[in-house]
């Protein structure tokens, strides 16, 4: 049974990304992301300008003169979002957790997707596999995803991608467009793992950031709580210089996890808690298109 609270906050995730899947935003999205393959479409005239590689040797001597084949894109792809679901989801400074803006970006990305007559899939993980929802089209399954990552209970607080990547690579076997959707605490080994599915898969590190993790306020000691594994420290964010080397120890952490994610051809993209996700988004579209096209 599904709580009024779960069916109101479903429902406003609903309006917001419906709002925000503009013609532009799914324009953007079609030329970012390759089709699956190329269907040959027709033999026509060569006219000035075509790729003679195209041309249609028999045809043409048939002919007499040059005529090319044409083919069109299968475009038709499968997105899958792969969801952290782990404890240190359950975190924001602000109005908005990481876990509730990682279903606002899934129902925003599969909206997208389905727009352009992609399938949608989702898996859920913390340390282990928790669900996965094999890949559907139109806006009940959109919802349902959204459903799953608003209400699942996982049955663990841990991160580590690896199982959800050996998982992924066993159950897909046509290249997707894979997002990994958290907040990065990736271990080696799941770096590692990402790396080997880039190689089958398009795959898209997408990174949750919230201004507390990076920056804090002189309010003298504070205790902090590792929600996946527990453990506690005390910090002195009275002294200047700590908190210099927390923000410095951050940033270092996150330049690494990049360098070594686009060593595995894996793009990646930081959406910050406070800010517009979707222009994030937009944005490499944009750049991804161009980039494709160059």
């Amino acid at each position: 049974m599904i709580s009024k609270e779960l069916l109101r906050k479903i429902r406003g995730i609903e309006i917001r990304t419906r709002h925000l899947v503009t013609d532009a935003l799914a324009g953007q999205y079609h030329s970012a992301f390759k089709g699956s393959g190329m269907e040959f479409e027709e033999v026509r005239e060569y006219q000035p300008g075509d790729d003679v590689r195209s041309i249609d040797w028999n045809v043409t001597a048939r002919m007499q003169h040059p005529f090319i084949k044409t083919f069109r894109e299968e475009r038709e792809l499968t997105v899958l979002l792969v969801v952290d679901m782990s404890a240190s989801l359950a975190f924001g400074s602000g109005e908005v957790l990481k876990q509730d803006l990682v279903a606002e970006i899934s129902a925003l990305l599969a909206l997208t997707a389905i727009r352009n007559q992609d399938n949608v899939a989702l898996l859920l993980h913390t340390d282990q596999v928790e669900k996965y929802i094999p890949a559907g089209k139109g806006s009940r399954h959109v919802l349902r995803v959204v459903r799953e990552i608003l209400s699942f209970e996982p049955t663990s607080t841990g991160t580590d991608l690896t199982p959800a990547l050996t998982f992924l690579n066993r159950v897909i076997h046509r290249k997707s467009v894979v997002f990994l959707i958290g907040d990065g605490r990736l271990p080696e080994e799941s770096l590692s793992a990402a790396t080997l599915t880039a190689r089958r898969h398009d795959v898209i590190a997408l990174r949750l950031e919230d201004p507390r993790e990076s920056e804090w306020d002189a309010v003298g000691l504070m205790e902090w709580v590792d929600p996946e594994a527990g453990d506690a420290i005390l910090v002195d964010t009275s002294s200047k210089q700590v908190r210099m080397a927390l923000k410095h120890h951050q940033a270092f952490w996150t330049a690494e996890q990049d360098r070594t994610l686009r060593r595995g051809r894996i793009d990646t993209l930081h959406v910050h808690t406070h800010e517009p996700y979707e222009r994030v988004l937009a944005k490499f579209f944009r750049l991804r298109g161009a980039r494709r096209g160059a």
